[in-house]
């Protein structure tokens, strides 16, 4: 009866596609601004016209600079410890609390440290929201995908934890070792980065950063330092507190914008810049960012295309097929493959989950995969694809950060996920050799 179900809804899909006008595959992206993600868009766009514009104003007021001066001095010049130490924390981040988008407002400024350092936009992007989503993916407690996941299929909550440390610590040292043989790569030879010719300008602009004038600076720059802190440490408040705390978790998107604009332009007036320099700063801040909202439009579109066509139930309905006569190895590896591929159209992990789960289930079930492995692999799915899709508008908004295009994002971290794969996939083996449960 099950499969009669699905048969039925595969046709019904069909028939519902082939009635959806090409027509509106162009009125999506404004589509979506009306439909039920409406809300969720703006709030995105929202926040990243916040956060452009207050790190415009810090970078005016010499306030981004003198932050990264004082993490520096911290680590007296171990530049590669910092690297790993600083990778480690944002992969925790997502590893532990489920944290990717929130994220977004420390990026200007892992950028900035790497131009300091002697790399490029790519590091800076590497160890700040590339390392983020390795831990998100490789979860220990994420309550987005692991705790959501769990629960659809009645497991313990954040039970089998120990085999996911591991796969922390293994993933973690992938990532480690790619991320410091590039920086080497391009501190021995600059005109290897990727983005050599792009980068130019803002390497220029922190090659000449003199540590020593700034820890003699002015009191007001140290007043608007310690302004922005303040705010600094509401925003990690808001991404730490937030899965646990379900009133901040509904709102923290908006929260830590605001959190942002307020600091960042309040410590702008603080610096001793005149009000005018300041919200010009800072109109320039997001004008700079507003080109990239229709990107984030077309992005969202997708899955406003894809529900709206009808067209979700045929895909799962197909790809679910394979399963009947999969060992459970091939058949974990076949739901990590379908979590992939599902990811181009529906982007929300928790969205996924309740999509995917109920059909991937009964027939892990059927064929001896644990539930356990299941979600393990449904989650290796959702999350390393995340950086990967042009249809994900967060990689559009980080790339919308930087100097960085798709392609060369693209040619750059495809090696990283060949050996992510490959580590996955053996961990998926040994879960299925073990019987990972509980069950």
């Amino acid at each position: 009866s099950g499969w009669a179900r699905a048969d039925c809804s595969g046709f019904l899909s069909i028939r519902r596609a082939a009635d959806y006008p090409i027509w509106r595959w162009f009125t999506a992206p404004l589509e979506v601004i009306g439909g039920p993600d409406g809300l969720i868009v703006i709030v995105i766009i929202l926040f990243i016209l916040m956060v452009g514009g207050s790190f415009a104003v810090l970078d005016h007021a010499g306030i981004l600079k003198a932050g990264i001066a004082k993490i520096v001095r911290v680590f007296g010049g171990k530049k590669y410890l910092l690297l790993l130490v600083i990778s480690f924390f944002f992969m925790a981040l997502g590893a532990f609390f489920g944290i990717l988008e929130e994220i977004v407002p420390l990026v200007p400024l892992m950028l900035a440290l790497s131009y300091f350092l002697g790399w490029d936009a790519l590091v800076g992007l590497g160890m700040s929201v590339l390392a983020t989503n390795m831990g998100f993916s490789a979860a220990i407690t994420n309550p987005f995908t692991i705790g959501i996941a769990q629960k659809i299929a009645g497991l313990p909550l954040f039970s089998g934890a120990w085999l996911r440390v591991l796969i922390f610590l293994a993933v973690y040292a992938v990532f480690a070792v790619f991320i410091v043989r590039y920086a080497k790569k391009i501190e021995r030879n600059p005109k290897a980065s990727l983005v050599y010719q792009e980068d130019k300008a803002e390497r220029a602009k922190y090659a000449s950063l003199d540590l020593d004038a700034i820890a003699q600076s002015s009191p007001r720059l140290g007043r608007a330092m310690g302004w922005f802190s303040v705010f600094l440490a509401l925003i990690l408040f808001v991404l730490i507190g937030g899965p646990f705390i379900p009133v901040i978790s509904d709102y923290a998107l908006p929260l830590v914008g605001i959190f942002f604009l307020i600091g960042g332009v309040g410590a702008g007036m603080l610096s001793g810049g005149e009000k005018k320099a300041v919200f010009k700063a800072l109109w320039d801040g997001v004008s700079g960012i507003a080109p990239g909202i229709l990107l984030i439009l077309m992005a969202v579109s997708i899955k406003q295309i894809v529900v709206q066509g009808g067209i979700m139930d045929t895909i799962l309905h197909s790809a679910a097929q394979p399963f009947s006569q999969a060992s459970p190895f091939v058949a974990a590896v076949i739901i990590y493959f379908l979590a992939l591929l599902i990811e181009f159209f529906v982007a929300s992990g928790s969205a996924k989950a309740f999509l995917m789960m109920p059909i991937l289930l009964p027939l892990a079930d059927l064929v001896g995969v644990t539930r356990q492995v299941t979600v393990t692999a449904y989650c290796f799915g959702d999350g390393f694809s995340n950086l990967v899709y042009p249809t994900n508008p967060l990689l559009l908004i980080i790339l919308g950060l930087t100097v960085v295009s798709y392609p060369k994002w693209l040619k750059w971290t495809l090696p990283l996920w060949f050996f992510v794969l490959l580590v996955t996939v053996a961990f998926l083996g040994i879960g299925v050799a073990i019987g990972y449960g509980p069950f």
